[in-house]
């Protein structure tokens, strides 16, 4: 029985208090509405519940499960273009594309998302200071409100709901069908080299070099490290290049079959885990299949339940380039001292490409994505701390990674919000929207 959660479990939500309406293709309308929206329930689609934190439920309402959703409309191969409904998962894309030497024009770090979820999160990947966000290859989409208008939404034709649609958490209406871009490729492999750095600086150097013959870059840390090896890690950087064989498609056989002990990820296990990964010896040149090089957790089904029970927690936060430093130093030390663990770090420079999106996270400078499992209060009191230093320096934080920002902070976060509330669908909601706007 498919579960309506977030990937990180938190909040945990009473399931008997989320009805379920499944969408079909050419077939859906809303019930009725009440005018008096304050007692007609909320809705909200839901695909995949990648999502970690809480823009995906809606408590108290309704959930589009839109699963069956999951045609291909139209493909160009000649062109690279692609018109499918919104619940296609990016793995289903590249299962028709990757023939084809097509590849997707952005892609976050797991291809088990749905192209309405990358088109509500504006989603952003390894190649985004070369790239931008998805929001950027969108040519239109179908929008469906609630009063049962079906908009045709592009870069010339409702425009305004476009950019607002782009990166705006599902709040807009239910998203029918999308047509994007695709990306040329000469193949699927990729060429990649990993490199050893042993503090922030010599990250910097590593990215600012890498950022002009480097499609892809992305770094591991080592968020446990001190003094002189603070914020060590492996550098990754890669670029398409030709196979000469047939990509064979491959699905994941291994699974965490359980809730591990909330216990198993500590200080003591991650900061063995970290030394033993940054020491391991490392191929610094390789071709790689482009499916672990993107999608190494995709592997293992189930990953979350790494965390236990009781959930995980993920902040991922970006600072402007001119305070990179002195925020990344700050923020490091904090965890450090926390003594809570994060046992997924991974650092990132964003680049200057513009989304068209009014709430879009990405913008210039770096990105930290970290990964607590929760200890409930203690964890909290931790990721407000980052919120403070986040704030500090005129950063911002990725909702659809996000279940505790406060009001004030997201008000801070994105100033848009105002801007952006004329476009939300009077009958959607979800739980992050009541939680940073509970006017």
């Amino acid at each position: 029985m498919k579960k309506y959660q977030s990937w990180g479990r938190y909040p945990k939500i009473n399931s008997d208090k989320q009805d379920i309406y499944h969408v079909y293709p050419d077939s859906f309308s809303f019930p009725e509405q009440n005018n008096d929206t304050a007692e007609t329930p909320s809705f909200l689609a839901y695909a995949q519940g990648r999502s970690y934190g809480d823009v995906c439920l809606n408590e108290d309402g309704i959930l589009l499960d839109t699963q069956h959703l999951d045609h291909f409309i139209q493909y160009d191969k000649e062109k690279g273009i692609l018109r499918c409904e919104a619940g296609v998962t990016f793995e289903n894309i590249l299962q028709l594309i990757i023939p084809h030497n097509w590849f997707l024009p952005v892609t976050p770090g797991t291809k088990y998302i749905s192209v309405g979820g990358a088109v509500a999160n504006d989603i952003h990947g390894k190649n985004h200071h070369k790239a931008g966000t998805f929001g950027r290859y969108i040519l239109k989409f179908e929008l469906l409100r609630s009063n049962g208008e079906r908009l045709i939404c592009s870069p010339t034709e409702n425009t305004e709901l476009f950019n607002a649609t782009i990166g705006g958490l599902g709040l807009t209406g239910l998203i029918n069908w999308v047509e994007f871009s695709l990306k040329k490729i000469p193949g699927s492999k990729i060429e990649q080299e990993t490199l050893r750095f042993n503090n922030l600086k010599e990250f910097y150097t590593l990215s600012d070099e890498s950022d002009k013959d480097w499609e892809y870059t992305v770094a591991w840390i080592d968020c446990l490290a001190t003094g002189d090896e603070l914020g060590r890690g492996l550098f990754i950087r890669g670029n398409h290049c030709e196979s000469n064989k047939k990509h064979k498609f491959k699905t994941s056989k291994l699974s965490v079959p359980f809730d591990a002990p909330g216990f198993l990820l500590n200080k003591v296990t991650v900061n063995a885990f970290n030394n033993l990964y940054f020491k391991k010896p490392i191929k610094q040149y390789s071709k790689v299949d482009y499916d672990p090089f993107f999608y190494p957790l995709d592997s293992i089904a189930n990953w979350n339940r790494l965390y236990g029970k009781r959930g995980f927690m993920q902040y991922q936060c970006v600072i402007p380039t001119e305070h990179r430093e002195t925020a990344m130093i700050e923020m490091l030390s904090i965890i450090t001292a926390s003594g809570q663990a994060s046992f997924l770090s991974v650092l990132k420079e964003f680049g200057n490409i513009q989304s068209p999106g009014l709430l879009s996270f990405p913008r210039p400078g770096i990105t930290l994505a970290l990964d607590f499992p929760n200890r409930g209060q203690k964890t909290l009191e931790l990721l407000d701390q980052l919120d403070v230093i986040t704030l500090k320096y005129d950063g911002s934080v990725y909702p659809a990674k996000d279940a505790r920002m406060s009001p004030a902070s997201f008000a801070q976060y994105y100033p848009r919000w105002k801007e952006f509330e004329k476009y939300i669908d009077p009958h959607f909601s979800s739980n992050f929207r009541r939680r940073v706007n509970p006017e």
